[in-house]
């Protein structure tokens, strides 16, 4: 399986984000990176309406 192809800047973001290592991110499958930036954006947008 190939990195993704995202920017560094953007891999940092999301490692931050997601509080995983910069290393999984780049790994990870694509499926999945989206199911959990889906996730989080389902978390931040409940944090919100509170």
């Amino acid at each position: 399986m190939r990195p993704l192809q995202i920017s560094a800047d953007t891999a940092q973001k999301l490692a931050k984000s997601l509080n995983i290592p910069l290393e999984q991110v780049m790994h990870m499958p694509q499926h999945i990176l989206l199911a959990k930036l889906a996730e989080l954006n389902k978390k931040e947008e409940n944090e919100k309406e509170d």
